[in-house]
């Protein structure tokens, strides 16, 4: 059984932080799918992933093509099977089920966004009522410090 770890941005954007995430997730060899709800903001995501320094690459594919079932890294707006690793950015909504059949669900959010913050509460409510393991991480003091955790 997985747990959802929610991760609160304040000193990096989304562009800064999900790279760093990617590259835990896949040291782990896990296959990942990064969910959004919008195809344009996918888009430009999935640009700056291909434009990050020269030494970093992270291998990823949009959601949709031939090659979907190969891809270590699947950036979607839908539901994909087959991955270990789910990574909700912009208000996407994992479900209780995710959480359960994944080794981790993540919840990127944009700490100065007061809508993407009620959104987070939100999905943390639902999904810590229905049982799943959650932790909440801010970065508010410059590293990474866990602030809350449920167990499930």
């Amino acid at each position: 059984m997985g747990a959802v770890f929610f991760y609160h941005l304040t000193q990096r954007p989304l562009e800064g932080t999900l790279p760093i995430l990617l590259e835990k997730a896949r040291g782990q060899n896990w296959r990942v799918e990064v969910r959004g709800i919008d195809p344009d903001r996918m888009a430009w995501l999935n640009e700056k992933l291909w434009l990050l320094s020269d030494d970093s690459f992270i291998a990823h594919g949009m959601a949709g093509g031939p090659h979907d079932a190969l891809q270590p890294i699947l950036l979607s707006t839908s539901p994909t099977q087959g991955m270990d690793c789910l990574m909700c950015v912009d208000g996407a909504a994992p479900s209780p089920e995710e959480v359960t059949a994944s080794q981790r669900v993540c919840v990127l959010f944009d700490g100065h966004d007061p809508e993407a913050v009620q959104k987070a509460r939100a999905h943390w409510k639902s999904l810590t009522d229905a049982g799943c393991t959650a932790q909440y991480w801010s970065e508010e003091g410059g590293s990474w410090q866990k602030k809350a955790e449920t167990g499930g």
